[in-house]
C-alpha cells in the first residue's frame, strides 16, 4: 500500500533492522510489512518492559497507514557477575501453556506460525539473569523508543524507494489506457456508417412489418437501439478516470482505496465498451482496455 508524501509514493511492502545497546543490555529491532486491506499490527517484543508495548504500537499507527505489519524486538541481557541460567520451573510451565495453545489451535483449525528458542527465552522469567520483576527498566525504555524514529524512518525510506517504481508503472498504465481509449473513438467514429446502415436495415424491416403499429412506438424503438450502440458516454468517462488517477497519483495522504475503487470503474466503462461495440475493431480495443486496467488494479494491492 502507498503512502504519499509530496508526489512520493510509500510501497506497503518493506523491511527495516536496527540493533542497540545499552549498559549490560542488547537488543535487535526487526520490522516489515505487506499487502492488507487494513492496518495489520502484530508486535512481539518483551513483555517484562514495562509500557513498551503501547508506546510501540503507537509510533507504528502513526507511521503507517494500511498493510499487515510485523515488528519483532528482542533484548538480551550479558551479566558477567550473574551468568545466564535458565529457570527449569518457569520454562516447564512456559511449555506447559504452549503445548495447551497448540493443542486448542490443532482442534480449532487455526495456523500458529513457529516459535523459536529465542521467542521462548525472551520471555519473562525463563533466564535468571532476565529482569527481575522489581527491576526497574525505565532507562531501557527511554533508550528503546528512542530509536523508534530511527527505525520507521528507515523502513519508510524502503517503502518510499519501492513507491517511486510503482508510481511510475500506474502512470505509464494510464498512458497505456489513454492511448487505447483514443484509438477506441476513432473506432468508434469509423463504425458510425456501419451503424447508421444497420438502423437503416432496421427501419425498412420494422416498417415493412408494422401494419398497425404505433408509428410513435416504432421511433421509441429506434431511437433506442441507436442509444444502445453509441459509446461516446463510455469514452467520455474513461477520460474522465484518467484524469481523476493521475491527480490522484499526485496527492497527498493514503490514496489506494480510492483507486481501487476507480480501477473498478475503469472496468465498467471497458465492458460496457465491449458490450456496445458492434465492431471487430471496437471489441478488441476494448479487450486491450481490460488487460491494462486488470494489470494496474494488480499494482493499485500494493498502495496505502
Amino acid at each position: 500500500m502507498v503512502n504519499l508524501v509530496g508526489n512520493t509514493m510509500n510501497s506497503m511492502t518493506g523491511f527495516a533492522s536496527l540493533k542497540g545497546q545499552l549498559g549490560a543490555y542488547s537488543w535487535g529491532w526487526d520490522i516489515r510489512a505487506v499487502n492488507g486491506k487494513g492496518l495489520d499490527l502484530r508486535l512481539r517484543v518483551p513483555d517484562w518492559i514495562e509500557g513498551l508495548e503501547a508506546q510501540v504500537r503507537s509510533a507504528v499507527t502513526a507511521a503507517v497507514g494500511r498493510g499487515n505489519v510485523a515488528l519483532a524486538l528482542r533484548v538480551q541481557r550479558e551479566d558477567a557477575a550473574a551468568p545466564l541460567r535458565v529457570n527449569t520451573a518457569q520454562l516447564e510451565r512456559v511449555m506447559q501453556a504452549l503445548s495447551e495453545i497448540e493443542e486448542a489451535a490443532h482442534h480449532a483449525h487455526v495456523s500458529l506460525s513457529g516459535t523459536s528458542a529465542a521467542d521462548i527465552l525472551s520471555l519473562r522469567g525463563v533466564m535468571d539473569a532476565s529482569a527481575a520483576e522489581d527491576e526497574d527498566t525505565s532507562d531501557l525504555l527511554a533508550a528503546l523508543t528512542a530509536e523508534l524514529p530511527e527505525l520507521l524512518a528507515a523502513f519508510n525510506a524502503m517503502r518510499s524507494a519501492e513507491g517511486i517504481a510503482l508510481r511510475q508503472v500506474l502512470l505509464d498504465q494510464m498512458d497505456e489506457i489513454e492511448h487505447l481509449t483514443a484509438k477506441a473513438a476513432l473506432a468508434a467514429e469509423a463504425r458510425k456508417p456501419q451503424v447508421a446502415q444497420a438502423l437503416r436495415a432496421n427501419l425498412a424491416r420494422v416498417l415493412g412489418n408494422s401494419d398497425g403499429a404505433d408509428p410513435e412506438r416504432v421511433a421509441q424503438e429506434l431511437a433506442m437501439l441507436a442509444v444502445k450502440a453509441d459509446v461516446t458516454e463510455e469514452i467520455d468517462r474513461l477520460g474522465a478516470h484518467i484524469t481523476a488517477g493521475r491527480d490522484l497519483l499526485g496527492a497527498k495522504g493514503p490514496i489506494g482505496r480510492k483507486l481501487d475503487f476507480l480501477t473498478q470503474e475503469f472496468n465498467r466503462e471497458a465492458n460496457t465498451l465491449c458490450s456496445k461495440a458492434q465492431s471487430t475493431d471496437l471489441t478488441r480495443i476494448g479487450l486491450d482496455l481490460k488487460a491494462v486496467i486488470d494489470q494496474m488494479r494488480e499494482q493499485v494491492q500494493n498502495v496505502e
